[in-house]
């Protein structure tokens, strides 16, 4: 327990606003409150967004995300920042730059398509993700769909996943995190450094709510970081967390619903 009145650990996401509150800033700030930290945020874009689909996507000004991130980092100060939704390579690079001066571990989540299939990332900003962003990651957490984007390696089953991190490790973060959850049979992610692997494996939980699952995996990592875990151990704490809430993920509209982001406290 934290003394009265003492700070907790205090995480920046860099990411896009889902107005249907199952991923984007809203997913990330509620993982981030479920595991004690202070979560804070720059909004690069925002979504019309609900249950059924993006409707609609607008990006900030480079001038915006710049001053909120000037704002929160030079008066309250981070331990960890976790980037999603950039949008446009001129995003991409502008939080790239500002990453590279902040002295704290950094999740890069290289957020490319929706749950639905909607694009959420320009093509033209992928070659700024793959030499501006990633190299500035202290983890990286690719999905198969952006494990393709990225490296054009297509991952069809869990002997795919080592290459797969080979080839996004060429980009420059020092850690990058497969996740193979659209393969078939148990959930198994694969963490390494190019040195150290670790294969994290969980159980396939039959829900089809599970919006938000890459933004949730992304904070908790951050939130464990922050904490000062070593990435090892933050990325196990993390799977445990987004296992249970996909597990207990929740019907929202006609469509996909939300992974339960407050699924430890009921």
């Amino acid at each position: 327990m934290r003394p009265a009145g003492q700070a907790p650990p205090r995480v920046l996401t860099v990411a896009g606003s889902d107005s249907g509150g199952g991923a984007g800033i809203q997913a990330d700030l509620k993982t981030m409150l479920a595991l004690g930290v202070h979560g804070m945020s720059v909004i690069t874009a925002v979504t019309a967004q609900n249950s059924l689909g993006v409707q609609g996507a607008w990006e900030l000004p480079v001038e915006a995300v710049r001053a909120q991130y000037r704002s929160v980092v030079d008066d309250i100060g981070v331990q960890a920042v976790k980037t999603g939704m950039l949008a446009s390579a001129e995003l991409v690079e502008a939080v790239a730059e500002l990453i590279s001066g902040t002295d704290a571990p950094v999740v890069v989540d290289p957020v490319g398509v929706s749950k639905h299939g909607d694009p959420l990332l320009a093509a033209s900003a992928l070659d700024s993700v793959r030499t501006r962003l990633l190299p500035v990651a202290t983890v990286a957490t690719p999905n198969l769909d952006e494990v393709a984007q990225l490296t054009g390696l297509k991952v069809a089953s869990e002997a795919d996943l080592r290459p797969a991190a080979e080839a996004v490790l060429a980009h420059g973060p020092q850690w990058v995190l497969i996740k193979g959850g659209h393969l078939t049979g148990e959930a198994v992610d694969l963490l390494t450094d190019g040195d150290q692997e670790f294969w994290l494996r969980a159980p396939r939980h039959d829900n089809r709510h599970t919006h938000g699952t890459g933004c949730t995996l992304a904070s908790a990592i951050a939130a464990g970081l922050a904490k000062g875990l070593p990435v090892p151990e933050a990325v196990t704490a993390a799977k445990e967390y987004v296992t249970g809430a996909i597990a207990r993920g929740f019907a929202l509209g006609a469509g996909i619903g939300p992974v339960d982001h407050g699924w430890r406290f009921r």
